[in-house]
């Protein structure tokens, strides 16, 4: 790590000069021991901590406890907390669905802007996908409520064509919560996919048409190669962005479904448990972080690979 960063830095500072280096390398350190680095220390902290009145805090009742922790696996009693348990598996589960059809939906896309698309086409389509990412993302959320909800577009459309007779409720069955987050992140999956794909050679495709290869065997035996670094940095920030999520499932979820940031959102504000609330971040944290170590393995990619 001390080389590769070391070697970025030669690198830079001889492109721009030493001054330009030395200025991006104070601001990175910076961004990441302040903003990132010190306050997932000051969570980790506060997670091992009693929650205690302000008066108490620093005195002989404030030490360190694995409570918080306890707490999340077993709930008040002895008995497995299946409740807490279940919604962060339902939650990493459907962060895991949302990052599948966006994989699905973004490597066509990805590939027609870098292979297919041509002049005013490519101007045109990257204009439609960043064009309607000015909108708010509350604003968005809520334009999908309306979209999928009982009166309406999805519902008026569907009934007017005879398809079903009654309204569907969408709502109730996530199904506007997956679309909402589908399309909340889907430029973080169409632009790395993109570079990956981009810096392949037009003539290796070509090659392999020539030899006879379907489409199939070309995009699994030349394309996903090279697009595999893409796949996984897009595969990560969508999983982490979709399972961190809370505006979407406060909006779009069904009354019987619970996000596991909507968890930690009612121990931070509503209950006022810091402690509880910052062990249920760092949970939700590792599950994460998990995740990325497991996709980098499932794809063969290092973290230089993915950073490119």
């Amino acid at each position: 790590m001390i080389q590769a960063l070391r070697t970025a830095f030669d690198g830079l500072a001889g492109r721009h000069g030493l001054g330009v280096a030395i200025f991006v390398g104070i601001a990175i350190f910076l961004w990441v021991l302040v903003l990132i680095v010190l306050p997932q220390l000051s969570m980790l902290d506060f997670s091992f901590r009693h929650n205690l009145p302000p008066p108490e805090i620093g005195g002989p009742n404030d030490v360190y406890t694995l409570e918080n922790y306890r707490y999340f696996l077993f709930g008040r009693d002895a008995g497995l907390n299946s409740l807490d348990i279940g919604v962060l598996f339902r939650t990493v589960l459907a962060a895991l669905f949302v990052t599948l059809i966006d994989i699905a939906l973004c490597y066509p896309i990805a590939f027609i802007l870098a292979h297919s698309a041509r002049g005013v086409a490519v101007r045109l389509m990257v204009i439609g996908l960043i064009v309607p990412f000015w909108v708010n993302e509350i604003l968005r959320a809520f334009a999908f409520r309306v979209l999928f909800g009982s009166t309406g577009l999805i519902n008026s459309v569907g009934m007017g064509m005879g398809l079903w007779d009654a309204p569907l409720d969408f709502i109730r069955a996530d199904v506007a919560l997956y679309a909402g987050l589908t399309y909340a992140y889907i430029l973080l999956m169409v632009f790395p996919i993109y570079n990956a794909v981009e810096a392949l050679d037009r003539n290796q495709i070509e090659a392999a048409r020539d030899m006879g290869a379907s489409w199939w065997r070309v995009h699994w035996r030349v394309v996903l190669p090279v697009a595999k670094p893409g796949i996984a940095s897009g595969a990560t920030m969508v999983f982490m962005l979709t399972a961190g999520a809370l505006a979407a499932p406060q909006i779009l979820g069904g009354p019987s479904n619970l996000w596991f940031t909507q968890l930690i959102y009612q121990w931070f504000n509503e209950a006022g448990d810091w402690p509880r609330g910052a062990a249920y971040a760092t949970i939700l944290l590792m599950v994460c972080l998990s995740f990325v170590l497991m996709t980098m393995r499932v794809f063969k990619v290092s973290i230089g690979a993915i950073g490119r």
